[in-house]
């Protein structure tokens, strides 16, 4: 085993989207990056419809050795790692071969998500095998990742784990699934994802572990433009290189760790701090979506309890 001589990013979904901005970003600001995903070369097929009614395994723009080559063009070494996130076994190998391969791993971006049919079905179209897929792809892989490399970080007294989570974990769809809405698997999913960073951030903060949540919004990808007009979702979202610029500064400044175990919402964050030169910053939402604010209503009782029995100076 050889221990790289540069920080090593591991980054999941990065065959293309948000996951190959963030590899990009990463490599951009030091960080040797191994990517993973299914599809290691373009043209290769493979279900990805989002519903049970129809089948769609045409080839999606992009492919590990596409991202790979950004990568190298960056001016970092890459390693492609392929696996999938169904396939628990196939993600304790691909990290054991970067560890095997670079000794290390200093972030891990957890962003590769389920694709397949039950994303965009309602609950009584939907069998619970994709529920039970959502689950096991969204939240329960990112935690076998977890598990596998943070023993490492804490060893070394550093670590970054970034989540990058979805609105959806928070919010409930302004209309259905198929009519511009999204399923069931994917907000319970989501929403068990979002809990993942603020333990992490309580159990191994002192191990010098950070752990953030980052909510992307709306953000254009080569299967937003394929595959999801039919369902209401029009190309209009902000590019991923948003995303990619957030995760590299929460990787690299020290100025993060004051941010551990919270949600960051991107689009926001990279605007308000400049991260990303010539993007003119988000757009209104102009959907009624229906946030949950359950913790914020539960701090106003408790503070208004709280003040109502603190005796007064």
């Amino acid at each position: 085993m050889a221990m790289s001589d540069r920080p090593v990013a591991f980054v999941t979904g990065a065959s293309r989207g948000i996951g190959k901005a963030c590899s990009v970003h990463l490599a951009r600001v030091g960080f040797n990056v191994a990517v993973s995903a299914r599809t290691v070369q373009d043209g290769e097929q493979r279900e990805h419809s989002s519903t049970v009614k129809r089948s769609d395994t045409s080839p999606l723009p992009g492919s590990l050795s596409a991202t790979a080559g950004l990568v190298s063009e960056a001016g970092a070494d890459s390693l492609v790692v392929a696996a999938d996130l169904l396939d628990f076994d196939s993600l304790v190998a691909a990290a054991e071969t970067v560890l095997e391969r670079w000794g290390r791993v200093d972030v891990l971006v957890n962003n590769g998500r389920y694709i397949g049919p039950g994303h965009m079905d309602r609950l009584l179209d939907t069998p619970i095998e994709l529920l039970d897929a959502h689950l096991k792809a969204n939240c329960l892989a990112p935690l076998v990742l977890t598990k596998t490399l943070l023993p490492q970080m804490i060893q070394r007294g550093s670590g970054t784990i970034v989540n990058i989570t979805s609105a959806s974990g928070y919010a409930d769809p302004t209309t259905a699934a198929g009519d511009g809405g999204w399923g069931m698997g994917y907000g319970i999913s989501k929403g068990a994802f979002h809990r993942v960073a603020g333990f992490l951030a309580v159990e191994h903060g002192s191990d010098g572990i950070n752990a953030f949540n980052v909510q992307p919004g709306y953000i254009s990808t080569e299967r937003i433009a394929q595959d999801m007009a039919r369902f209401g979702f029009d190309d209009t979202g902000q590019p991923p290189d948003v995303i990619g610029a957030v995760v590299a500064w929460l990787a690299t400044d020290p100025e993060a760790r004051q941010l551990n175990g919270t949600n960051v919402e991107a689009q926001f964050f990279c605007h308000e701090r400049g991260l990303l030169a010539g993007w003119d910053g988000p757009e209104p939402n102009t959907a009624a979506i229906s946030y949950d604010l359950s913790g914020a209503i539960l701090a106003e009782h408790e503070a208004r309890l709280l003040a109502q029995r603190t005796p007064e100076a």
